[in-house]
């Protein structure tokens, strides 16, 4: 694999977290198909271990609550290419807030991600979220 390729699979992978955040963030839970695969585990503090696309995206609904909105930061990416798979980890800030309100509440995730080439591009295939801290204001 070139070096050109495995940068240009690293950038695709950064684009997905991105990808990500802005999907959770405009609570868009019905595209969760373009960062997620069809058969992806996820694995956090809040909602156990779900198996599934459809189970996960029934969850992120199910989660929304009327009026908080959330912003999501992604940063210390980290990516090991190896074929079509990656381990890809980062740390997560997550914001919650109404509008024109500051944050109540504020988290600081890890998260460790395996990501998979699909023809459609790299999805998380697995996603394990730690929770570091929670702050309430």
């Amino acid at each position: 694999m070139s070096a050109d390729t495995r940068t240009a699979d690293r950038a695709e992978i950064v684009e997905l977290f991105a990808r990500l955040a802005n999907l959770l963030d405009e609570h868009r839970h019905g595209d969760a198909h373009t960062v997620y695969t069809d058969d992806v585990v996820v694995h956090s503090p809040r909602g156990g271990e779900l198996h599934g696309l459809e189970k996960v995206t029934a969850y992120l609904k199910g989660s929304q609550v009327e009026g908080e909105r959330t912003f999501h930061l992604h940063g210390d990416v980290l990516i090991e290419v190896d074929g079509d798979r990656a381990k890809a980890t980062a740390n997560e800030l997550t914001y919650f807030y109404r509008d024109d309100e500051p944050p109540y509440r504020t988290s600081g995730l890890r998260v460790a991600n395996t990501a998979v080439r699909t023809p459609e591009g790299w999805r998380f295939s697995e996603v394990r979220i730690s929770l570091a801290w929670l702050q309430e204001k």
